[in-house]
């Protein structure tokens, strides 16, 4: 089930979708999706150099239990450096993991993943030129998988990973600008399924 489609206040919470760090406003995409108003500088982070933590950007979430897949389509709109869109999975401030499809230091757009154990690590994966992508992350027991398709269907394994978190967690989406005056992020759809994949490094 797309929990984006034919949206309202009403339908997020009938769906038991909450926002942490609600953003400036956001309006529903005509049939399916969201666009999302998001302010300047709030990001989730937290620097292995020891620089502040940034955890206040807009968070679409539900509780979910037990192994997951979560999939999202999203277009982000890059007006500065480290604008994203992103699927991320969350127990608190420090134990979490997101991935992103976003702008980074090097001018161009990737899939980058970012996970965090009190500190946390950033890698940036392929370099990718389309306007919208795929994001999908799966949970198998304390093991978590990151991948990305052009297509929905074409799974690409950004990262496999171990990371021990307790059975309910939170998981949704992200709309950040670390460093800009703000920008506008599109998610297109959004689906959780209760289920486990039958190759971890395939995704599916």
């Amino acid at each position: 089930m797309n929990l984006l489609k034919d949206l309202s206040s009403e339908a997020l919470a009938s769906r038991l979708l909450s926002w942490e760090h609600p953003p400036l406003r956001w309006e529903p995409l005509p049939g399916s999706g969201m666009r999302v108003y998001v302010p300047a500088k709030v990001d989730y982070f937290r620097s292995p150099a020891g620089t502040p933590a940034a955890d206040n950007a807009p968070f679409l979430w539900l509780d979910v239990t037990g192994d997951f897949v979560a999939q999202a389509h999203v277009r982000p709109t890059w007006g500065t450096q480290y604008d994203a869109a992103a699927l991320m999975v969350r127990h608190d401030a420090r134990q979490w993991a997101k991935l992103c499809y976003e702008r980074t230091d090097f001018g161009a757009t990737a899939a980058v993943s970012v996970v965090t154990r009190e500190y946390s690590d950033d890698a940036n994966g392929v370099d990718l030129t389309v306007p919208d992508l795929w994001l999908q992350l799966l949970r198998a027991g304390d093991v978590f998988g990151m991948y990305y398709a052009l297509d929905g269907q074409s799974w690409r394994m950004v990262r496999l990973f171990r990371l021990p978190l307790p059975p309910t967690v939170r998981v949704g989406l992200v709309a950040q600008c670390p460093v800009g005056p703000g920008t506008t992020v599109d998610f297109l759809s959004f689906t959780v399924q209760s289920r486990a994949v039958k190759n971890l490094r395939a995704g599916v």
